[in-house]
């Protein structure tokens, strides 16, 4: 695809409000004109990807980055060439169809929607172009029929969690941590039953303190001073470990953790959030619950790519390398053992991991 052709799919993307963020930076530490440079620079002969992404973006430092290393290792190991796309805040549903038709209208084979909003948009656009391959991250299918030309690519959070739970109970010195997601939906609940669980199974009685930024408004994704708020109230209340699924609301929850002080404790998601955060906040990053959103996007790239694209629901387990942890910083190298002896259960069989709170 030539240059001239991705500047004009984003331009058509920008009037149904898909610009890109110029005050953000890539998880990969690039700043937004280098990751865009992948994109529009990408001369390859292989699949042309469309991405588009979920409220926050590229810069998210989190789920939507996670996409992004996906699509980047695609251009650089298959030779895709690609256009991406980015949700605004409270967009009507129409312009998540438009940015997809846009991209299905320029070509694009594989489309895939970053996040379980673009289910209800993918379902009605992809009947419309049955020979191009879509893919939703923790998409669903909304009837009773999945479409034979999409795959639905979810994760085993509930799994990843626990093991971060494990962590959290291991390090806490108060007996008490905390849980902040960002939109208090199903997905978001299977992070904080496998933290739940995780935590337990080491104290059964340590005190667990739970709140949702917003109960279903998607913005809470992308609102980091809720994130702090919340997370500032569970330190508040005795929680030395506070562990986030919000997106980008997360900077807030670190920004909490720094400002509670010496012994007080984040843990990230979906990335290795140590390695784009605040020096600030970075000794108070215990780990992250690593969700291989990566892995997922170059998966769907490369079954197109190989001619077998991926289809119906795909799920990415800890049995699979799709979830996992983060041990930058070197803040749990003294409990890793229990860590992976949890997780051999998990992978044996012998812990099942609840999916509800």
């Amino acid at each position: 695809m030539s240059k001239i052709a991705v500047v004009a799919v984003v331009a058509s993307m920008a009037l149904v409000g898909c610009g890109k963020n110029d005050d953000t930076k890539g998880s990969d530490g690039d700043s937004p004109s280098a990751s865009a440079d992948v994109c529009e620079e990408a001369s390859g002969d292989g699949p042309k990807v469309g991405l588009a992404y979920d409220v926050g973006g590229q810069g998210d430092q989190s789920f939507n980055d996670s996409a992004y290393q996906g699509l980047k290792k695609a251009v650089e190991d298959l030779g895709a060439t690609c256009t991406e796309g980015e949700a605004a805040q409270d967009e009507p549903e129409s312009a998540r169809e438009a940015r997809l038709q846009s991209m299905a209208d320029a070509g694009m084979n594989p489309i895939i929607g970053v996040g379980f909003a673009y289910s209800d948009s993918v379902n009605k656009v992809a009947p419309n172009y049955p020979n191009i391959s879509f893919g939703v991250i923790d998409g669903f299918d909304p009837d009773t029929t999945a479409n034979p030309n999409v795959a639905y690519l979810g994760f085993a959070e509930n799994e990843g969690s626990y093991l971060v739970g494990v962590a959290a109970a291991l390090k806490s010195k108060t007996g008490t941590i905390g849980f902040v997601g960002g939109v208090h939906n199903d997905l978001i609940k299977k992070f904080e039953a496998g933290y739940v669980a995780g935590a337990k199974s080491v104290k059964a009685d340590i005190d667990i303190k739970i709140q949702y930024i917003e109960e279903s408004d998607l913005s809470g994704f992308g609102d980091p001073a809720g994130g702090k708020e919340a997370a500032a109230a569970e330190f508040d209340q005795g929680a030395d470990v506070v562990y986030h699924a919000a997106g980008a609301s997360g900077s807030g929850v670190f920004d909490a953790a720094a400002e509670a002080g010496d012994g007080m404790w984040a843990i990230g998601v979906d990335s290795d959030q140590y390695l784009t955060a605040s020096a600030a906040a970075k000794p108070h990053i215990l780990t992250s619950m690593l969700k291989r959103v990566d892995t997922a996007t170059f998966n769907m790239i490369k079954s197109v790519a190989d001619g077998s694209p991926l289809t119906s629901y795909q799920t990415y387990d800890l049995a699979h390398d799709g979830v996992g942890y983060a041990t930058s910083g070197g803040f749990i190298d003294d409990i890793v053992d229990q860590i992976e002896a949890a997780a051999a259960k998990i992978k044996s069989g012998e812990t099942k991991v609840p999916d509800k709170p």
